[in-house]
């Protein structure tokens, strides 16, 4: 049932990346295609062909009449639902391609329901129980974490988001309408400079594998988890911050025009909505931040696994590179 590919003599290779990874430009479109949120909707039987149709193509065997987009299409579904570390199927709410419907319906009620302390808390509680499902998915999966590490890390952001969200409504409450609305983008940024390097704390700890630019190991290091995960950081904030930021003023003017007040059980909606749109740029830009594959000078790494690369390869490796995780 399988063949040689006819196209590997010509130089196809499924893993070579589509558009150049140096470039923001070229991460945003590699990223647009693989957080697209209609594969979240993609059968589990065809994400299986899809992993064993990219499998064959990486030992240079496809079914008989598979044409190259067929292949990128597989690689496309591979990249969305398979964890680029192990392999293995990740829980669809820890997708990136589920950031969208996920990440509008819980951003939208946590600026709509932000004006009681009951409502904070219940919203900032299910972000927080998202988030943690994202953490742990995409984190590098080099490094196992135990049952009772998430537990503390979970507890840790969600009690920082909470503290944050509830201090911050009760300090507000006198101050302008806007600045409330703002509350919940500070407890969400509060809360993953928490909950990301907590749930990913086995990295900082025991270090990550680090490869030269053939993927060939060289060692572990912890300088190389606290880059990669300061980066992820700043994504998912960067991921928030337009929508969390924007629409609060979006909101705050069309809620003075009459017609809005007239509909008010719609407001909600309205705000998921909006989240959505913004999600939908967001999220794959925020992931474009920074390359997927990771990269930290020579100099910059721990003394003993630097002097252990030089003894071993003298000069020929001035960069190590490394998976960041999303």
């Amino acid at each position: 049932t399988y063949t040689k590919m006819a196209t590997v003599s010509l130089g196809f290779n499924i893993d070579s990346p589509r558009w150049d990874q140096s470039t923001f430009v070229g991460r945003l479109k590699h990223f647009l295609n693989i957080t697209d949120p209609r594969t979240v909707l993609v059968p589990e039987e065809e994400l299986d062909r899809a992993k064993a149709l990219v499998e064959g193509c990486r030992a240079g065997l496809v079914p008989p009449g598979s044409s190259q987009e067929q292949l990128l299409y597989a690689k496309k579904l591979y990249d969305s639902a398979f964890h680029p570390d192990s392999g293995e199927k990740m829980n669809f709410i820890g997708r990136m391609s589920f950031q969208v419907p996920g990440g509008m319906a819980i951003t939208g009620c946590m600026l709509q329901f932000y004006r009681t302390v009951p409502a904070v808390v219940f919203w900032q509680w299910v972000n927080q129980s998202f988030n943690a499902f994202v953490n742990y998915t995409n984190r590098n999966a080099a490094s196992p974490i135990s049952l009772r590490q998430i537990g503390v890390a979970y507890a840790t952001a969600t009690g920082a988001a909470l503290a944050t969200a509830v201090g911050l409504n009760l300090y507000t409450k006198r101050a302008p309408p806007l600045l409330a609305r703002w509350v919940p983008f500070v407890a969400v940024a509060a809360a993953n400079c928490v909950n990301i390097p907590m749930m990913r704390q086995q990295e900082i700890i025991n270090g990550i594998t680090v490869t030269d630019e053939n993927n060939n190991e060289l060692g572990r290091s912890r300088r190389a988890a606290v880059k990669g995960i300061a980066q992820v950081v700043l994504s998912r904030i960067t991921m928030a911050a337009p929508g969390m930021i924007i629409l609060p003023i979006i909101m705050e003017r069309l809620e003075k025009f009459t017609f809005m007040q007239r509909i008010r059980v719609l407001h909600a909606p309205l705000q998921v909505l909006l989240c959505g749109g913004f999600l939908l740029f967001m999220v794959p830009a925020a992931c474009a931040l920074f390359p997927q594959r990771c990269s930290l000078a020579l100099a910059d790494l721990e003394v003993e696994l630097r002097d252990s690369i030089v003894a071993k390869h003298g000069d020929k490796v001035p960069y190590v590179y490394f998976n960041k995780g999303l």
